[in-house]
Parts: structure tokens; sequence; C-alpha cells
């Protein structure tokens, strides 16, 4: 595996240098301390597997992330960073980073992150996947679902909800059932909810209307 070690301290790149020597299959091809290097490296040398870290001093992390995956499109980035917060982890992941390590992690930790990335799979140290977890579980409650729908089909789901068929809802609204019809298959849709007793319970679990309406 070839590996890019980019961190803008000279230190920090001759340690992870060190300590990937010891390892049979990895070879580090080539060093950055800022990201236009990593950029003009990745270009070059198209390493398997950049290791990057965030703070850099001409290119916020997410920035440089997306520059590496630009010039070379197979070289997978992996995070070395101590930071584990969702403002940098967020950012990070949607510029295209594949793993996230912590500093101060292992050696067996970054090399099994080093295999996991250039294998296609992701890795990140425990308090960064919490965090992902976390994230996850939020996408999918009513709460988050909720804000897909627009304000208007936000109050047709409401009085479907409540018992209104599409021509009662048309006229509270001052719109044409044909235009309600349209609002009730969109959310549906975005909700993959195609049956009235379901959009009852998502509703009243949204906080929309009270279970005793």
């Amino acid at each position: 595996m070839r590996i890019l070690l980019v961190d803008d301290h000279t230190i920090v790149r001759q340690g992870l240098l060190a300590l990937l020597s010891t390892e049979a299959d990895v070879a580090v091809v080539g060093e950055a301390g800022s990201a236009a290097e990593a950029i003009d490296l990745a270009r070059d040398l198209r390493p398997d597997v950049a290791v990057m870290d965030l703070s850099l001093p001409d290119r916020s992390g997410p920035d440089a992330i997306a520059g590496v995956r630009a010039a070379s499109p197979q070289t997978q980035v992996l995070v070395l960073s101590m930071h584990d917060s969702e403002d940098y982890v967020r950012p990070a992941l949607r510029a295209g980073a594949r793993g996230y390590l912590v500093k101060g992690s292992g050696l067996q930790d970054l090399v099994a992150a080093i295999r996991a990335v250039f294998h296609g799979h992701a890795f990140f140290s425990p308090a960064v996947a919490a965090l992902l977890v976390h994230d996850a579980r939020d996408a999918q409650s009513p709460e988050a679902k909720l804000r897909l729908l627009s304000a208007r089909e936000q109050e047709v789901l409401r009085w479907v909800a409540l018992g209104k068929t599409s021509g009662d809802i048309g006229e509270l609204l001052g719109i044409s059932s044909k235009t309600v019809e349209a609002h009730r298959a969109n959310l549906a849709g975005k909700l993959g909810l195609h049956d009235v007793p379901a959009l009852v319970r998502f509703a009243i679990r949204a906080g929309l209307i009270s279970a005793d309406a």
C-alpha cells in the first residue's frame, strides 16, 4: 500500500514514517506539509491512501481533502486529527474522507485504518463512530423526517391525519383538491408512508397532532 503523509508538523510525519516502516505491506511514498503540496504529490504519485491532518496552513481540512480526491480520485483519504467533534468530522466526511482516526491511537489502529480504507471500507475511531451512530438515529427521528416536508405539505399532512378529505383540505387551504392530491402524493413519497393510518401515527409521533385529536 502506497501512502502519502500530510501534516504540517515535520516531527509528526517523521514519527508516522518510523511507525509505518515496520509494516511490510506499507510504503510511504511522499510527505506534504501543506494542502498545495499534498495535491501536487497526489497528482504525481497517485498514492493508494493519503493519511491527512485537518489543520493545514494554506487550506481548510475539507478543502484539502477535496483537492486530493480531485487530483487523484483513486486515492482514499484517512483523516488523522486531534479533533473528534462534529464540526470537524462531518465536513471531512462530506469532502470525501473514507476514514477518521483520532491522534493518540495506537499503531495497530492506524494500520488497521489504512488497510480498511485501502480496501474501500470505512474506519472510525470509537468517539467518531459514536457520533455517526447518533447522527444516523437522529436522521430516522420523526422530527427529522418532518423537516423533509415543505410547510404546505406539513399542513396537508396535519389535515389528513385529522380525518379530512382532499376536498375538505382544499377548501380549508384555498387550493384545488387536485393540488391537495399532489401534495399528498409528494409527502407520502418523502416519508415512505402510503396509507392513512401510517400517516396518522407519524403525525402523532412528529407532534403535528395529539393522540386524542
